[in-house]
């Protein structure tokens, strides 16, 4: 051996004896961590800088495999964003803000808050853990809303720890310093800090008004949290009587609202309620005079056509109530029971009587109070018929909600703005959706809207409005004489915080202040994301250099059924603010179905914990189950593509160690990277070779175009396409000539040809390391250290280029390789249908070969004749050609005309 094959020896990387995939994921993930890969370095200009906004998981339990379908997702697009010279800025935040928080923390520590309590620094919580055992609301343990916070902030922690090792576990190129939590210090300051602003320009207000309340939660819903399900109830046909008996019949599954009737309505165009308009009726048993009204939003074809409008029963009611200007008759309580006085409204002496009967009462309960007393004055119909109503529910609650009157904070929104309406709507089509049929999601939300966002809540962790308000002589809140801080105070939390002028004494006492008590609904901080990772109006010239590089950002990736909430808030907050979009792209992606083609949920209790796949297969083999699902469509939870994604990494991993073995001992030219052996497009002359340079060179351009659209499955497809037909044909075709071994006939392939078919190798290996590594990134920082040996990781290669390669295939068309490959599985499918081995030689043999490919296989034929050891004559003859056996065959395809084997290998006796 000379000296310079001991120099390349010694610097090539030890291949290993076998390959396979377990245990790459802890192996690549600690490197990574050590070496900063992902770590975002801020040193270009805006332009060189692609920001994501990342969207934080709820931190309330486990993640579940639909989680991981997702940010697989955007960990392509970042990863091919990375390799294409781009600084990523790609945080991981955790959405540790809101109800699911709240209510876990009660049941595992067995607490609940009094807002009357102090902060006590020595309390320590009566448990830690409940093993799943639901802790009543009578044995939990008060305590005060700051120690309830530190208590949400130590679980939600743990929670984040194991979130994070399994984000890790997947590959997510995370920069995990940057993260954030929704409740923490600089979250709460830049949600309290765009709220004040919001206020001074009177993009925020406060209002006494119906609104929707959950008597589950006790808290306010917004419209976007709304979810209609059908829900089971009765007809109760119902006589409201003239003042001389007569009865005027409408039917309602509500009787217990009758006591907050205000009026009668029907459709201007009804017929049949034309001549009363403008007549009053009184209502049974409480003997109450109300209008009869017309209104277009009534529906004539259901029930009677006439409904009674009840403050308030639904919607609808709240349409009426302020559009005809009725008066306001509240029954319901914020508990869900009803009120505990008779109304002024009600004076008849028998109407009262009932009314007392219902005092504290359950609308269930009360409805049936109402329903027999209707049946014994004879003012019930018949008896009351099943139905099914579609309802408002709060999206994770279980009753029907009511609609109450109570001062809430809201936030404009285009819902009573036509003009900012317009401008939303605009903005919705500046916004680039991918897919672009989510689109009209937006627009339809957008158009749908009926009112403000709600931004208030009643509930006790969240972040809290930055308000206090003077307290008059009376020793009455004053809610029109706001206090608010100087943004350098904030964050604040105006129940233990005293505003500037006021000391602790004066909290809610006469001609002192009081505090705004109700937080904030979790997508008011949720909206701000894109403000919070960037840094937005925050100190400091590192901040400040954080936001002017990332904001607006590049990417929203989301879940398409919260586009009316986090997309749409997240548009409108920056839109207020900024003047502009948050970010310029959104990826919108489906959802995961069980076996079953039913959503995968925690509710369902058909989810799948991610640990399991992802030990069972491979982190690389789950990513390639979800990256090559389309954004925007569902996806089935589906083992048997996964194990087809860690076939295909495993092949990866043994095709790049067979090339790499071979010609290790060559000091002229092995195979290897264009990193350790300089190559040139001259080194390229055999036609098969450069053909499958050529087809690479298409590939790169597809996927490429394709990842540009954010399209990763289509390049996902392109890509493991040529892969496959690069390891069965071109691998089979070349790697004779490649060992530089005689042919079935005794020639040596020339130095030239052995290059030729090198470089090839090495070169195509080497893109695929690079054009695998946003979706198999495991396997491919393996392969890629095989390869270059010191260098950097291949996440932090550059992403290739077909001009790279197409200066090396020259005229040559990439279809050699496909027709050269039908032409071999011709040979072998003779030797396999004569039931011998692939090692017999072929004597001779003459394949029907479609006129469009006669040229290719020519020009390959010496390497057919080779992997398919065709020791005599091997002839092409086009289909269309005057041999009238050619003629027969498939004009689309290579076929068989005749052959003569020869005889099999002699097989060696077993030692």
């Amino acid at each position: 051996m000379s000296e310079n094959t001991e120099s390349i020896q010694a610097s090539l990387t030890a291949l290993p004896d076998h390959v396979g995939v377990d245990g790459l994921e802890d192996k690549w993930c600690k490197q990574w961590e050590e070496k900063g890969t992902y770590r975002f370095r801020n040193t270009a200009e805006r332009s060189g800088v692609y920001s994501i906004d990342t969207p934080p998981p709820t931190v309330s339990g486990h993640l579940h495999v639909g989680h991981v379908f997702s940010y697989t997702h955007t960990d392509v697009i970042a990863r091919f964003k990375r390799m294409q010279g781009f600084d990523v800025f790609y945080p991981m935040g955790w959405d540790d803000n809101g109800l699911p928080t709240e209510r876990r923390v009660q049941n595992y520590y067995g607490v609940r808050v009094d807002t009357s309590l102090r902060y006590d620094p020595e309390f320590k919580p009566p448990f830690e853990g409940t093993e799943g055992k639901k802790i009543e609301a009578r044995d939990q343990v008060p305590v005060s809303r700051q120690n309830f916070i530190e208590l949400c902030e130590r679980l939600t922690g743990e929670d984040e720890k194991l979130f994070e090792a399994l984000w890790k576990s997947l590959g997510l190129s995370v920069d995990w310093k940057q993260t954030y939590h929704t409740i923490g210090e600089h979250p709460r300051r830049v949600a309290q800090k765009a709220f004040l602003r919001n206020l001074a320009r009177g993009e925020a207000y406060q209002q006494e008004a119906p609104g929707l309340w959950d008597v589950t939660f006790q808290t306010a819903v917004a419209q976007a949290e709304l979810e209609s399900r059908e829900y089971p109830g009765f007809y109760h046909k119902i006589a409201f009587r003239f003042a001389d008996g007569t009865p005027l019949y409408i039917e309602t599954t509500r009787p217990e609202l009758l006591a907050a009737c205000g009026a009668l309505i029907a459709h201007p165009d009804d017929e049949r309620y034309k001549a009363h308009f403008g007549e009053t009726v009184y209502s049974p048993l409480f003997h109450v005079e109300v209008p009869i009204l017309a209104h277009p939003a009534a529906e004539m074809e259901k029930g009677a056509g006439i409904a009674m409008c009840c403050t308030f029963g639904d919607i609808t009611d709240v349409q009426w109530w302020r559009e005809l200007h009725l008066p306001t008759r509240s029954i319901i309580q914020r508990n869900g029971r009803i009120v505990m006085n008779v109304p002024e409204w009600i004076t008849d002496e028998a109407g009262r009587s009932i009314f007392e009967q219902t005092e504290g009462k359950t609308v269930f309960s009360a409805r049936k109070i109402i329903v027999d007393a209707l049946r014994e004055s004879g003012d019930l119909d018949g008896e009351p018929t099943p139905t099914k109503r579609m309802t408002n529910f709060y999206e994770k609650g279980d009753k029907p909600l009511e609609i109450v009157t109570s001062r809430q904070w809201y936030l404009r929104n285009g819902g009573t703005d036509p003009a900012l309406n317009a401008q939303l709507i605009e903005r919705g089509k500046e916004l680039e959706f991918h897919p672009d049929f989510m689109r009209v999601r937006y627009d339809n939300w957008v158009h749908g809207l009926n009112g403000d966002w709600l931004v208030s809540r009643q509930r006790f962790f969240g972040v809290p409005f930055p308000l206090w308000y003077e307290v008059d002589a009376d020793g009455n809140a004053d809610f029109s004489k706001i206090i608010t801080p100087g943004e350098d105070q904030l964050p604040i939390d105006p129940t233990t915080d005293t505003p500037a002028g006021y000391d602790e004494s004066q909290r809610d006492q006469a001609g002192g202040f009081t505090a705004e008590r109700d937080i904030m609904d979790t997508w008011t901080t949720s909206s701000l994301t894109p403000q919070i990772v960037t840094r937005w109006a925050e100190p400091g010239k590192e901040n400040e250099s954080l936001h002017a590089a990332t904001f607006p950002m590049d990417l929203r990736p989301q879940g398409q059924d919260i586009i009316r909430t986090w997309l749409f808030s997240s548009v409108a907050r920056a839109h207020l603010e900024d003047g502009c979009l948050p970010w310029a792209h959104t990826a919108l992606s489906g959802w995961i179905l069980d076996p079953d083609h039913k959503k995968m949920s925690k509710s369902k209790g058909n989810v799948v914990v991610p640990n399991e796949p992802i030990a069972k297969f491979g982190a690389d083999a789950v990513r390639y189950w979800a990256a090559s699902a389309r954004l925007g469509l569902d996806a089935t939870y589906d083992e048997g593509q996964m194990k087809i994604g860690r076939r295909l990494s495993i092949k990866l991993l043994n095709a790049t160690k067979f090339a790499l073995a071979i010609g290790r001992e060559d000091e002229n030219h092995h195979v290897a990277s264009p990193a350790k052996v300089e190559w040139k497009p001259s080194d390229v002359t055999e036609t098969l070779d450069r053909a499958v340079i050529a087809r690479l060179a298409s590939v790169i351009r597809d996927a490429t175009e394709s990842l540009d659209a954010y399209e990763h499955s289509k390049a996902l497809e392109v890509i493991e396409s040529f892969f496959w037909d690069f390891c069965d044909d071109y691998i089979e075709l070349a790697k004779n000539r490649a060992y530089g071994t005689a042919d079935a006939t005794g020639l040596v392939p020339s130095e030239q040809a052995v290059r030729s078919a090198r470089t090839t190798l090495g070169l195509v290996l080497d893109a695929f390391a690079r054009l695998f590594a946003p979706y198999l990134p495991f396997a491919c920082e393996e392969v890629w250290g095989w390869m270059h040996e010191g260098s950097a990781s291949v996440h932090l290669a550059s992403w290739p280029t077909p001009e790279a390669y197409e200066q090396a295939c020259g005229d040559v068309r990439p279809d050699v390789l496909v027709w050269a490959g039908q032409a071999l599985a011709e040979l072998r499918k003779i030797k396999s249908e004569a039931k011998v081995s692939m090692k017999t030689p072929i004597l001779s043999a003459r394949l029907a070969v479609p006129s469009e490919a006669i040229a290719a296989v020519r020009e390959a034929q010496g390497d057919i004749a080779e992997a398919g050891r065709v020791t005599g004559e091997l002839r092409f003859v086009e289909t269309d050609a005057a041999d009238g056996t050619a003629e027969q065959s498939d004009e689309t395809a290579i076929t068989v005309v005749d052959s003569t084997l020869g005889e099999p290998p002699v097989k060696k006796p077993k030692r």
